[in-house]
């Protein structure tokens, strides 16, 4: 048989497919491989093992899993974008569909001004307009959750709340654009469901308690201080030179300022990427750094980080 024609000219089988393998990033398959594998063994020894243990090692693995997502809407682990969402399909955490945060991240990344509530969909500020129409208990809130504490307790509950109440008000003005990232998101779900309420045998209540919002606050945590308002583009992004358990669950995503900077960067090739370029990145976003997570919490465990207005709205 002649040689096969392909993308990479005139080689042949072999020498074709070792290409093709050649661009998939292993790492990154390992690291979901051993996400759902971990996932499996958690539930499934579920009724075994202490709240207190489950809570930690489900909160890492649903986090971690968030973080697999953001590599695959960046499009990895490899060349094809029908794989990565395989890769990421089974909603662990049950509450944003992936494509809808696929749409939502890659516009974050696209913003001519990070941070603006009007214009980043990933933006924790409100507008002054926004502040000055709300309650005396939704400030409370937005004050709370620029604190540490808020943000791990409260936040996972108010990211769910409001992204649901965005939803049925744009189903109320008759927009159904998003009903097909919700339909595929109910296949999702319902995989995990099904795994975890028939065949483990957890409650839904349980899951939800001890697996989905831990991990939904732990996500929190790593954009707690993600970005700042700045009339200087470069100072909008952190860095956190976190220890590696942090850095493995959040794919070294806590490395933002380089994220953004070169954002099709492999999570696994990104520290030696900032040690080559840390002297120039923290030049850049003028010393926007942390030394870990724990000094994050420490720092801000009930002291609001800042205001929640945006200063541009302020």
């Amino acid at each position: 048989m002649g040689a096969v024609r392909s993308e990479f000219g005139g080689l042949g089988r072999r020498e074709t497919e070792a290409r093709t393998l050649s661009r998939i990033e292993w790492p990154t398959v390992a690291v979901a491989v051993g996400v759902y594998g971990a996932f499996g063994l958690l539930t499934w020894f579920h009724d075994a093992l202490p709240w207190w243990l489950i809570v930690p090692l489900a909160g890492y693995l649903l986090c971690l899993q968030g973080s697999l997502q953001h590599e695959a809407v960046h499009g990895h682990p490899t060349p094809w974008a029908g794989v990565n969402e395989a890769l990421v399909f089974p909603n662990l955490w049950l509450w944003m569909p992936f494509r809808l945060y696929r749409r939502c991240h890659l516009a974050h990344h696209r913003v001519e001004v990070l941070t603006d509530p009007l214009d980043d969909p990933e933006s924790f500020y409100v507008t002054a307009e926004d502040y000055a129409r709300s309650s005396a208990p939704t400030r409370v809130i937005l004050w709370a959750r620029n604190t540490a504490l808020g943000r791990l307790l409260l936040g996972p509950a108010i990211v769910v709340w409001t992204l649901y109440k965005d939803l049925f008000q744009k189903l109320r003005r008759g927009d159904t654009s998003e009903l097909g990232d919700w339909g595929l998101n109910l296949l999702a779900v319902g995989l995990v469901l099904g795994w975890v309420l028939w065949v483990c045998g957890i409650p839904l209540w349980a899951y939800l308690l001890l697996y989905v919002y831990p991990g939904i606050s732990g996500t929190l945590l790593r954009s707690f201080l993600e970005h700042q308002a700045s009339d200087k583009a470069g100072e909008r992004s952190v860095v956190v030179e976190a220890g590696p358990v942090f850095s493995l669950m959040f794919l070294n995503n806590n490395l933002h300022v380089l994220h953004h900077d070169e954002p099709g960067l492999a999570w696994y090739r990104l520290p030696a990427r900032f040690r080559q370029r840390r002297g120039e990145l923290l030049a850049t976003n003028g010393g926007y750094r942390y030394g870990g997570y724990l000094e994050i919490i420490w720092r801000y465990l009930l002291r609001p980080k800042e205001a929640p207005i945006h200063p541009s709205n302020g």
